[in-house]
């Protein structure tokens, strides 16, 4: 019986994204988040006493801006080769061999799989094959898999590649194969990497899993991010695919509902109670990216003004005793609907945008977008392309502040 740790996507030393002007936030602890989960992956490696580590692409993020990068992967692996752990990468799209110009010697535990062709590699004192390749560029549009060797019919066979496996939308087309292309190989196990969620694709004949990365690192990342460990026994069957969470910094999405609420404060408490209920895990912090939904009064107030949000950022702070961070407060109320026969401004306000939601308006901006940096341009003709999932949000924020001006109700510093 053998344990193997399985792991993708680490992305050393990428950035989490949409938290720079965030005031208050750990931003040592946030630069160093990559470094932090991957410390927990050799941790867990050793704790766990396994007898070897896959990683299926992507360990870099891209070329390092100097060698502290490399160093740093080179010592984690020494502590592993004290331990007899041996190292198994294959490099992704982010980490190919032409996007990557810097290099270091690797430890002798540390075995990186060639660019040129499919090779396969026996694992010291286990009766386990790996069998895999490295990307020699960032596009790889050929099915890889199509050419790896053949199984060994002694021992436990794993590939290791990393793909957009077929079925998958989550991620660009990278080596694209299918489910029967890898069954075709005869193997026990396939060791992917490239989708960033979690993903068991078969438990059995063959297994085929995506751990996901084990760092989140925006907001469409969200949930556990880490690895498996794999229990192989002595004839050759997994008798477990575990998942372990690695990751330090958490992306969730959290919903309160204020419809109805007529005062500032209910809001404050809505979502003192919603955090409150928030599951918070040891040695977690979580980024929490907020949206208040509902029908309110107060609609037109909480899109025209900036200051309560502070409060509420505040409030998270102080119930997760500085674990919890709110990335970003998203205003996704309507205003209350008016009757069918109102009359005056508010019903000319209801008829200009109705025939907004049924007209292409970006010919009507054409003149405004002209004049706009060319760096804008883009997210601007986004927020107003109908089919967009910006552009209902857009109309429903213009319809409340509108609302709320011509019934009096915004305040005097309203953006």
């Amino acid at each position: 019986m053998f344990k193997f740790l399985h792991a993708a996507d680490i992305h050393l030393d990428s950035p989490l994204k949409g938290l720079t002007n965030y005031e208050g936030l750990p931003a040592e602890e946030i630069r160093l988040a990559s470094r932090h989960a991957f410390d927990r992956l050799v941790a867990l490696a050793i704790s766990q006493k396994v007898h070897f580590v896959l990683i299926a692409g992507d360990l870099y993020d891209g070329d390092w801006k100097d060698n502290r990068t490399g160093l740093f992967f080179h010592s984690r692996m020494s502590r592993l080769r004290e331990k007899g752990i041996h190292v198994y990468l294959i490099k992704g799209n982010h980490d190919a061999a032409s996007v990557v110009t810097k290099s270091l010697p690797l430890p002798e535990n540390t075995h990186l799989f060639d660019v040129r062709k499919a090779e396969s590699m026996q694992v010291p004192g286990v009766s386990a094959v790996i069998h895999g390749q490295s990307f020699p560029n960032r596009h790889v549009d050929e099915n890889l898999a199509a050419d790896y060797p053949a199984r060994d019919p002694q021992c436990f066979n794993i590939g290791m590649l990393h793909t957009s496996l077929e079925g998958s939308t989550e991620h660009a087309t990278y080596a694209p194969c299918s489910v029967d292309d890898l069954r075709l190989k005869g193997y026990e196990y396939w060791a992917l990497g490239h989708i960033h969620t979690a993903w068991e694709v078969l438990s059995g004949d063959p297994w085929i899993v995506f751990p996901g990365n084990i760092q989140g690192r925006n907001i469409r990342e969200t949930g556990a991010k880490g690895c498996r460990i794999v229990t192989v026994d002595d004839t050759h069957r997994v008798v477990s695919c575990e998942f372990f969470p690695l990751d330090v910094f958490r992306w969730m999405e959290l919903q309160v509902d204020v419809g109805g609420v007529i005062e500032m404060h209910e809001v404050e408490q809505a979502v003192d109670k919603a955090l409150r209920a928030v599951e918070l895990p040891d040695a977690i912090q979580l980024i929490v990216r907020l949206s208040l939904t509902g029908a309110t009064q107060l609609t037109g107030q909480l899109i025209a003004t900036a200051d309560w949000k502070d409060a509420l950022r505040a409030l998270a702070t102080d119930i997760g005793a500085e674990r919890i961070w709110l990335e970003k407060i998203e205003v996704k109320c309507k205003f209350p609907r008016q009757p069918q026969d109102m009359g005056g401004p508010l019903a000319e306000v209801a008829e200009t945008l109705s025939a907004l939601r049924d007209a292409d308006p970006q010919p009507i901006f054409e003149n405004l977008l002209a004049k706009l940096p060319d760096d804008m341009k883009e997210s601007v003709r986004a927020a107003i392309n109908p089919a967009g999932p910006e552009y209902e949000q857009l109309l429903a924020e213009v319809e409340a502040l509108l609302h709320a001006r011509l019934s009096g109700q915004a305040v005097a510093d309203a953006d």
